[in-house]
């Protein structure tokens, strides 16, 4: 898919150069299809295929006078070709060659993210490998809930990506479509023909049906996977940052040599990237809503759908592409720091075993609610005196009545919570 020819950058895909040299690919592959039903005679289409140009400055000067950018782009170019211009955009309209070129935009712009995807996908799939066994603190609410690995996060990341990766290929799919149909799509100065031969030559599928666009949802669907991509990111990015905490200290963003912090303080390390990051994804999920209103226009088409895209769709895989290549940086650099994920887990004084010895409580016969009771006192005594509750449990005369000191020792076993890590890694292919 994506070695189908060499990728252009992504800022290139969507300026205004290339956008009108995509146009004059879809005039070329519409001219060539009447060429071959034989409405345009062989030395006129040798003389458009040598002579179709433009310049980009001349563009711009006629739309000053017609106000109409696709005028302006064929008058540029008849410019160049002569009278065989006459045969140029014969019995079509300016969706046909705007949505067409669109597609293709749209579709280059998908192959550039979905690199980039398979990209952190490996770093996501070497850092889940790396740090498989590294213990540390898992937290609900943001408090210490049990014992987990960073190897896990990394490994749920990957899945992650890798369903948003499979959501981008068919929304990919879904908007390489190419639409030559005419005035509301009925085809009545066009033959459907052409449609079938343009398409075919653009590596596009023909729109079934349309109207004098290419329909919107379209569009939508490949806005909303943008989003999602984005809203993904965030996540990762919003994780790094909440364990970059002075109080949590378990990782922290790359902090190149020369960076600065602070103007006022100079200990500051912040990450910044992730907060970038975690902005970005905003504005391409408003971008997203902005695609879902398009879908909804007067009739068989207006136009103010058109002013937004030229806004939302190269803002959005710009955003992607960049965040990507950002995420990737910083997860591949990422600084780690294993003894404070332990010294965390320290911190909740044995607090974070609690279910496992109620689960030993209640496997001694005792009704759930009854194990629930003598646990929950001696967390909440562990909570007030500052001791582990091992110790609490230890001198709990309840607690004792049913627990001896080996079964009490064997409820803190930390490796109990990480004995089926491997299991997971397996069933994720990661093993």
């Amino acid at each position: 898919m994506i070695d189908r020819y060499t990728l252009p950058k992504m800022k290139e895909i969507w300026s205004e150069e290339h956008k009108f040299r995509t146009w004059l690919r879809v005039e070329l592959a519409v001219c060539e299809g009447w060429a071959k039903l034989g409405k345009i005679p062989a030395a006129s289409i040798l003389t458009i295929k040598r002579k179709a140009n433009f310049a980009l400055k001349r563009i711009n000067e006629i739309e000053k006078t017609v106000d109409h950018d696709v005028i302006a782009f064929l008058t540029a170019v008849a410019e160049n070709v002569g009278k065989d211009s006459r045969f140029i955009h014969m019995g079509m309209t300016s969706s046909d060659v705007g949505d067409t070129s669109l597609s293709l935009m749209m579709r280059d712009a998908a192959d550039i993210i979905i690199k980039d995807i398979d990209g952190f996908t490996k770093i996501l799939k070497k850092m889940a490998k790396k740090f498989k066994a590294v213990v540390m603190m898992g937290r609900s609410h943001g408090v210490h809930a049990e014992p987990m690995t960073l190897g896990l996060k990394f490994a749920l990341w990957l899945k992650e990506m890798e369903r948003n990766r499979e959501r981008l290929v068919i929304a990919r799919r879904n908007i390489s479509v190419g639409k030559i149909s005419g005035a509301v799509g009925t085809y009545s100065n066009i033959d459907p023909r052409i449609e079938i031969l343009a398409c075919k030559k653009l590596d596009l599928e023909p729109a079934s049906i349309s109207t004098q666009i290419i329909q919107r949802d379209r569009h939508a669907e490949f806005s909303a996977v943008l989003a999602i991509v984005a809203a993904t990111l965030e996540k990762i990015a919003l994780e790094v940052r909440g364990l970059q905490k002075t109080e949590i200290g378990e990782v922290e963003e790359p902090f190149k040599k020369g960076q600065k912090g602070s103007s006022a303080m100079p200990h500051k390390k912040n990450p910044i990237a992730c907060e970038r990051v975690c902005g970005l994804a905003r504005i391409v999920r408003a971008n997203a809503m902005v695609a879902f209103e398009n879908v909804a226009l007067w009739h068989e088409r207006d136009i103010s759908h058109s002013s937004t895209e030229r806004v939302c769709l190269p803002d959005s895989t710009i955003l992607v592409d960049y965040m990507l290549q950002k995420m990737s940086w910083i997860i591949d650099n990422l600084v780690v720091h294993p003894k404070k994920m332990l010294e965390n887990i320290e911190k909740s004084q044995g607090l974070t075993f609690s279910q496992r010895l109620l689960l030993t409580l209640t496997s001694k016969g005792l009704t759930r609610e009854q194990s629930y009771q003598i646990v929950q006192t001696a967390a909440m005594k562990a909570r007030a005196t500052g001791k582990h509750l091992r110790d609490m449990v230890l001198e709990d005369k309840e607690a004792r009545k049913h627990l001896s000191d080996k079964e009490i020792s064997a409820a803190f076993d930390i490796n109990y919570y990480l004995r089926n890590v491997e299991t997971i890694f397996k069933r994720l292919g990661l093993g």
